[in-house]
């Protein structure tokens, strides 16, 4: 019996030291999230050692993997041919011309001019544009969502993609398999398939038992994508669903924005979604021939570009966006998200902003769909107060709105948030524009929530119950490896 149990034991001590000399040895892993795990797989024996195996490593499995390498390299070749005349700083201001240098080196898209973009009104607004863009399609729709409801906003459409689907018009749609699992098991989702509409699930759950041994579970497709005929494209923070968001009703409703562009920046959209229909439609499916129609070029329109993210890609893209604008910022930098669990140079940057003079802004949930997420990011108010950051917790709602507008020109908007799990865990989609009038509508929009924020002030942090700030340095503690 004694013999079995110190067998028992070396063989832990084994696999504990093989599973550490592997969180020693991954590369793309900053010191701290090594350390994090270290200790987790320490203090946890048998816990700590499962939790690196299904969540340690941003593994999407080996054939996903080549695949997408494989099509990721196609679409950046014809990305270049689709752009070998396009200036790489087509009338940008030199002051914000390494800004879409950078993004340029995430996803390979250039930054094209010629394009019209309006930010719409609310979720509604956006849902009824959408509808009638899809009405009015002549050639085809692509159409990608992290969650889509079977709800009133879901169901419409749904049935305009079955419309259009009816009249000839070719229709993709790509769902994520778990933010969109309710919708892969309801008749909306047999009932496109009917019509005619080209299906694909993302990042599909498989069998849950064996599901880890194709790759880390919990990597989802986050990105939003709407494209129709080529030429007219969404791009923002709203999934396809009504803002009470029956999902978490209780955080309702939910505040988002989004911004619909028209000209040739919806064919980069498009190509970014070719990328995942290429490794998730079925064969035959994926060899439908989806032709460019052709976008307008609006003279003296907005400049955009858009810049893709995801855990295949460079893993310090989306930080080492975010850390360009904010040293990039000389009068007023505004952000509102509604996950902030940043690294430490995004969070230097953000102080360092506020220090040499910037007006820096931030605003957040007040109540957020995340205890540990929230947690985690009130762990960093004190430090961000004291650099002269002005943080504001919004109180109409959950804030999901994911935008930043830098003195008053660029604007960037899209899916990703400021958290590891964006950065380095889920599939993310922007677009980064030069646009000072599109850029005062963004700023306005911020303005409205924060007319409905309360002020975060240092008094009020320091106030806070000892329980509450070890709670949140505890959860933000262990963000490097969530």
């Amino acid at each position: 019996m004694i013999i079995n149990s110190i067998w028992l034991v070396g063989l832990h001590l084994l696999v504990q030291s093989l599973v550490i000399l592997r969180v020693l040895q991954r590369p793309n892993r900053e010191p701290a999230s090594r350390i994090a795990w270290v200790v987790v797989v320490l203090a946890l024996p048998v816990i700590g050692i499962f939790a690196y195996i299904m969540l340690g490593e941003t593994n999407v499995g080996r054939r996903n993997h080549k695949a997408m390498q494989t099509v990721i390299r196609e679409v950046r070749e014809r990305a270049s041919a689709h752009a070998q005349n396009v200036d790489i700083d087509p009338g940008i201001p030199p002051l914000y011309a390494h800004l879409f240098r950078v993004g340029y080196s995430i996803s390979g898209f250039p930054p094209v001019p010629g394009n019209r973009a309006q930010l719409m009104a609310n979720s509604l607004a956006t849902i009824d544009s959408m509808v009638a863009d899809i009405d009015a399609a002549r050639r085809q729709v692509s159409v990608l969502f992290y969650i889509w409801l079977t709800d009133g906003s879901g169901t419409r459409i749904a049935e305009a993609l079955q419309r259009a689907a009816r009249r000839g018009i070719t229709c993709r749609v790509m769902v994520d398999g778990l933010g969109s699992r309710a919708l892969l098991k309801s008749p909306l989702w047999s009932q496109m398939k009917e019509a005619g509409v080209r299906t694909a699930v993302a990042l599909p759950l498989g069998n849950v038992v064996l599901r880890p041994l194709q790759g880390r579970i919990d990597l989802r497709n986050h990105r939003k994508i709407i494209v129709i005929d080529s030429d007219i494209t969404y791009c923002g923070s709203q999934n396809c669903a009504d803002e009470e968001f029956r999902l978490k009703p209780r955080y309702a409703p939910w505040v988002d924005a989004v911004v619909r562009l028209q000209g040739p920046i919806a064919r980069q959209n498009e190509l970014l979604f070719d990328t995942d229909w290429a490794v998730y439609a079925s064969k035959d499916a994926s060899e439908d021939e989806v032709g460019d129609c052709g976008a307008a070029v609006h003279e003296d329109g907005t400049i955009a570009q858009v810049i893709a993210s995801g855990p295949t890609l460079r893993p310090t893209a989306m930080p080492e966006l975010f850390v360009s604008l904010m040293f990039t910022a000389v009068r007023e930098l505004v952000i509102s998200t509604p996950y902030y669990v940043p690294n430490q140079a995004m969070q230097s940057a953000l102080c360092a902003a506020a220090y040499r003079g910037v007006q820096t802004t931030l605003i957040l949930p007040a109540r957020n769909d995340s205890r540990e997420v929230a947690g985690a990011s009130r762990s960093y108010y004190a430090e961000l107060l004291e650099a002269g950051v002005r943080v504001h917790e919004y109180v109409g709602g959950l804030l999901h709105s994911k935008t930043l507008t830098l003195d008053g020109d660029i604007t960037l908007v899209g899916s990703a948030n400021m958290d590891r799990r964006s950065f380095e865990l889920n599939f993310e989609n922007n677009i980064l524009l030069y646009d000072p009038q599109l850029t005062r509508a963004v700023r306005l929009r911020q303005q409205v929530y924060l007319d409905s924020a309360n002020a975060v002030t240092m008094a009020e942090v320091e106030s806070w119950p000892l329980y509450r700030r070890l709670w949140n340095n505890c959860v933000a503690m262990l963000g490097p490896i969530l």
